[in-house]
């Protein structure tokens, strides 16, 4: 049986207000083709497919094109979708009936009434039957009326109760589709600027690994760089394209899993998938940074940190040879004795450290206009965090 795991597709999202709609649809095809040319036996995307819960009509319409390029393919390969933590159900769900006719499974919620389980696709191959559990996005609240009170008390003994609920027989070959913050005891995936925002505040979503280890593979999603969780046949996918620079050493793709008989290992490959322009940080002075500059990076989505000690408006001279950057650091001498002095002191005035900040950029301090600008933005910050706790 062989496998395509993808995940946390987050159609529309934007990088730095960079919008990624082109390469995603690049990135999109390409997957088409690494399906046509591998000829896997199923598909799984374990969740996230969008980036909104209430998607844009552009990111509904990529997402449209994509399942129609699959159905396209023939002989058809069945494709199994879980909703993940950014999915609104009800939208992810649409015309969910007619999709399945065409061997496109989407499952948005775990199982809301006693007589429902999850949802199972059974796929044959040489060796027999393999059985797929699809686990969508699950909160203690959407299923803590299923069991005894006080049953179900966080997320770990939500998805727990959920699998045995399901009494699996351990004598075929299952795979589950989950998407989760699944842990190993006190030790945490790792995880990158991208999606450390949805990840709960005192890890009060995580769930242990433990209750996956019945199955043959567990295809996950929500972590954005791939890894394994545990035990070989435990595994996050990773994001197909990278959506912030600390993903820039990422080795992106789809994870190939091919499974034998029962009780024999799986095989891993990642099939590489690009992203034109790529995501990647540059240090140096400015002249050093300009002159890595060609035909062939310039394009990129760069993170840039200079070293000068004295300069002046340095984002406007790099644009030129840079059109999309996604920030510009300073570190040199004199932001270091800023940021030191800084933490010495017990509290902080956003407003003071910002033009101090912009001074040692700019060279000067913000004129009245500017100074309005970033006094609007620090208000707009300081109500959001009130507004959230």
């Amino acid at each position: 049986m062989k496998i395509f795991h993808l995940s946390d597709l987050h159609i529309g999202k934007q990088l730095y207000f960079y919008d990624l709609k082109e390469i995603q649809k690049k990135v999109l095809k390409e997957i088409v083709q690494k399906a046509e040319e591998y000829r896997p036996d199923v598909i799984l995307i374990a969740g996230d497919i969008y980036d909104k819960a209430i998607p844009s009509g552009d990111a509904c319409e990529i997402f449209d094109g994509f399942l129609n390029d699959l159905a396209d393919l023939k002989p058809a390969i069945p494709v199994l979708i879980i909703a993940g933590n950014h999915d609104h159900a009800s939208r992810l769900n649409f015309a969910s009936g007619f999709l399945k006719k065409n061997q496109i499974y989407v499952s948005v919620l775990p199982p809301q009434k006693e007589e429902e389980h999850l949802e199972e696709v059974v796929i044959e191959d040489a060796f027999g039957p393999v059985h797929f559990y699809l686990l969508p996005f699950t909160k203690p609240g959407y299923v803590r009326h299923l069991f005894q009170e006080k049953t179900v008390t966080d997320y770990d003994s939500a998805v727990k109760c959920l699998i045995e609920r399901e009494k699996i027989d351990e004598n075929v070959r299952n795979v589950i589709i989950a998407h989760q913050f699944f842990v190993n005891g006190d030790q945490e995936p790792e995880k990158s600027d991208s999606e450390l925002t949805y990840i709960s505040v005192g890890g009060l979503d995580k769930v242990d690994v433990s209750c996956l280890e019945r199955f043959d593979y567990a295809a996950l999603g929500h972590i954005h760089k791939p890894q394994k969780v545990k035990k070989e046949y435990i595994r996050y996918c990773g994001t197909p394209l990278k959506y912030s620079v600390s993903e820039e050493h990422h080795k992106k793709g789809i994870l190939m899993v091919t499974m034998g008989e029962k009780g024999t290992p799986n095989e891993y490959e990642t099939i590489p998938l690009s992203m034109e322009p790529d995501v990647r940080s540059i240090r140096g002075t400015l002249k050093e940074v300009i002159a890595q500059a060609d035909d062939e990076n310039r394009n990129d989505y760069v993170s840039i940190t200079l070293t000068d000690e004295e300069i002046f408006r340095p984002k406007d001279q790099l644009e030129e040879h840079y059109p999309h950057i996604l920030e510009v650091k300073i570190d040199n001498r004199k932001m270091q004795a800023v940021l030191t002095e800084d933490t010495e002191e017990d509290l902080v005035d956003p407003k003071a450290a910002f033009m101090q900040f912009y001074k040692e950029i700019n060279g000067a301090f913000p004129n009245e206009d500017e100074e309005k600008i970033i006094l609007d933005v620090l208000e707009s910050v300081k109500q959001r965090m009130e507004s959230e706790g």
